[in-house]
């Protein structure tokens, strides 16, 4: 029996934070004056080990989700990596398998990512220009290691790459053209997202937002797109394909045109906590429930009532008022976006 949430949307994705640490100090996530040196970061045992996620992965699949996203923080910053994403690849049911990085250290491990069997991969690059880069990653760093990444992602078998960019009005919307002029083609799925008021932290104004409908028609500009339909019910950008038939752009835009009535994604944080929405403020532990010897199946009727309970649908909600609601969110670090 599928189980519906009490807006009738089926569990069909888990996006699983291995990390709360991240490489990256990106305002809009984990801003540095905040996660300074000082930060204390999350310790080992409170945090799901490699066994404990497999475990909830393969109850997950077993009532209804068939896509597994691996995200953080910065996912390849937790050690050995491959070996979580192994055993993942063999859950019976399971029909995608992928991992959102900044990709800067995806240069030395995507042939090791792919061994073990992940199946697609994205890759967040906000812009290809040195000083924009730097000032939307808060470390210093420059674009070029994360191209290095995409590289060697395609070379080893990642096709397409996915490659995912916030747009912050004022910040980075020159750099729309330009990452479409370098990556347009058959190999690489540029997406563009507007700029969300994910977390509580990153100060986040309307009117900072660049909306989907702007972004189309800057492209439109230079490169003629045409909509085209979606791959699955669910999806969360709109495709477009470019005219002269050479690969395609998604567009996100959950500020502008939400797409709650559509979701079917469930969070499970770094320390076990399960969240229904991206913007939620209320995480529901796992992780007690792992580590006192529950059962399977105990386990899948705590997720299927969470489930069943839902009612979430913050961005429509958002969208709906006149002025930014001030309610506590979860940050998107510790649940990846």
């Amino acid at each position: 029996m599928e189980l519906l949430d009490t807006y009738k949307r089926p569990l069909r994705d888990l996006r699983i934070s291995v990390t709360d640490r991240c490489n990256f100090r990106c305002p809009y996530c984990m801003p540095a004056e905040i996660y300074g040196y000082s930060y204390k970061f999350l310790n080992k045992n409170q945090i799901l080990s490699f066994e404990e996620i497999e475990r909830v992965a393969k109850l997950f699949v077993e009532i209804g989700v068939n896509k597994i996203r691996i995200t953080g923080g910065e996912p390849l910053v937790r050690a050995d990596i491959h070996n979580l994403i192994h055993p993942l690849s063999k859950i019976d049911g399971l029909n995608d398998l992928t991992m959102t990085t900044n990709g800067y250290l995806l240069p030395s491990m995507a042939r090791k990512l792919k061994d073990a069997g992940l199946e697609r991969i994205t890759v967040s690059l906000d812009s290809l220009d040195p000083e924009t880069f730097k000032e939307m990653n808060g470390r210093n760093f420059e674009p070029e290691t994360v191209m290095l990444g995409i590289d060697e992602a395609i070379k080893v078998g990642f096709k397409p790459v996915k490659i995912n960019v916030v747009v912050k009005k004022g910040v980075n919307e020159n750099s729309i053209l330009p990452l479409i002029r370098k990556y347009k083609g058959e190999d690489h799925i540029l997406r563009f997202i507007e700029y969300m008021d994910v977390g509580t932290l990153n100060e986040w104004k309307k009117e900072h937002v660049i909306t989907a409908d702007e972004i189309v028609k800057i492209i439109q500009k230079e490169f003629p797109i045409e909509p085209i339909g979606e791959n699955y019910i669910g999806e969360v950008a709109s495709r477009y394909r470019f005219k002269d038939g050479n690969g395609e752009i998604g567009v996100i835009s959950s500020v502008s045109v939400p797409f709650c009535s559509t979701c079917t994604r469930a969070r499970l944080s770094t320390d076990g906590k399960l969240y229904t929405c991206l913007f939620s403020n209320i995480g529901h532990d796992i992780k007690t429930l792992l580590r006192s010897d529950k059962s399977d199946e105990k386990l899948k009727d705590f997720i299927a009532k969470l489930w069943g309970a839902r009612d979430d649908r913050y961005s429509e909600i958002r969208s709906s008022l006149s002025t930014p609601t001030k309610k506590t969110k979860v940050e998107m670090y510790a649940i990846g976006g």
